[in-house]
């Protein structure tokens, strides 16, 4: 395994690197804080969701940090995890799998949870791993959250009939049971985990099913520059509470499956200006590369700027961001201010982009974002 390269600082990697391709920047400080965190503040099992950010290094920081548990929605994700890391448990969190898949991670890496929200997907997993060693989690449908940006509920989870029924059905084939749901992405509302929760409950008394866990899914969100939200410790109180309502036994094993909350925060990006027209920058990076989630949901980014040479301080000024490539939808959306005399040549510091960012790149003509460098503490 390759030495990741350490810098001081994100202007250092700017100074000795003099990039002409983007760089992403782990700020493993940051990304210890925010497991320390999670593992203080969540009453449970927290699983690290991969496919939020599945870069090597990223995977091996969150290791060291603690992180031992993984929500994976595909067969690569688990064999990533497994083969690096064979200490660590993954969970088959995606509700639809092909068969293949599901006979693979049982066989070949031991996975032993598996999320169905249909009774054709429990029939699947049933015909595919004959020996019952395994726990089937029935994923739960939750009602939209105006605060949440991403509502899953729309593609996955089932209503409580169904649940119960899916419930008995795998309880009377032998398996160990549990329950989840997912409140949707970058969540702002703490009380949505309760909802949640008082949900998985009449499940519960309706199955007479008695579950091995209870997982809460993910959603926690990151502070985003146009993002206010509500600290962790708010989210994880909800939770407390919502959870010892329920009265289950202390065997029971409550899981969280965080992504976003974990990363955001984690990484930053170093993108070089390629050529200035008045209020517009064109970036070697854009919205094919480490910036669709910007396109895609709004969400805004903290930019600024890193000189290629000592200059006198400017007046600040509004400008527009372009991506690389020649397709005319690669724009950022807003303007973003940064001193007036930014130029080519220049880098731009993106803050907040360890979330859906390499997770989500092309190689869209030729552009590919891969480096990743750390800053030290």
């Amino acid at each position: 395994m390759t030495e990741q390269r350490k810098f001081a600082s994100v202007e250092a990697v700017a100074a000795e690197l003099a990039p002409s391709y983007p760089v992403y920047c782990l700020h493993g400080a940051r990304l210890r804080a925010t497991v320390r965190d999670f593992l203080t503040l969540f009453p449970g099992r927290v699983l690290y969701a991969v496919k939020c950010n599945p870069h090597p290094q990223v995977l091996r920081a969150l290791v060291a940090a603690g992180i031992a548990d993984f929500d994976t929605a595909s067969l690569p994700e688990i064999a990533q995890v497994a083969e690096t890391f064979p200490e660590a448990r993954a969970y088959f969190m995606h509700p639809v799998k092909n068969r293949a898949a599901i006979k693979m991670a049982h066989l070949a890496y031991r996975v032993r949870h598996y999320v169905v929200d249909h009774a054709a997907e429990l029939d699947k997993v049933l015909s595919e791993i004959p020996d019952r060693n395994l726990c089937v989690v029935v994923r739960l449908k939750t009602a939209p959250d105006a605060a949440t940006v991403y509502d899953l509920s729309s593609k996955f989870g089932c209503d409580l009939d169904e649940a119960v029924h899916l419930l008995r059905a795998a309880s009377n084939a032998g398996c160990d049971t549990g329950v989840a749901f997912h409140v949707g992405s970058q969540c702002g509302s703490p009380e949505a985990y309760r909802a949640g929760l008082m949900r998985v409950g009449e499940v519960l008394r309706a199955s007479g099913v008695a579950p091995t866990v209870i997982d809460v899914g993910g959603g926690f969100p990151a502070p985003y520059t146009n993002a206010s939200v509500p600290p962790l410790a708010a989210y994880m109180q909800v939770i407390r509470d919502a959870y010892a309502a329920l009265t289950l036994p202390a065997t029971v094993t409550l899981a969280c499956e965080p992504g976003r909350a974990l990363v955001a925060e984690a990484v930053s990006l170093v993108a070089q200006v390629l050529l200035r027209k008045g209020d517009r920058l064109y970036l070697n990076d854009g919205i094919y590369g480490s910036l669709a989630e910007m396109y895609q949901s709004r969400l805004r980014l903290p930019v600024r700027l890193i000189r290629k040479a000592p200059r006198a301080a400017a007046a600040i000024a509004e400008f527009r961001l372009f991506g690389p490539t020649c397709d005319s939808l690669d724009v950022i959306p807003g303007t973003f201010t940064l001193p007036g005399d930014v130029d080519e040549g220049d880098w731009l510091e993106v803050g907040m982009v360890g979330a859906y960012s390499n997770a989500l790149a092309s190689r869209f003509n030729g552009f590919y974002p891969e480096t990743m460098v750390e800053i030290g503490d």
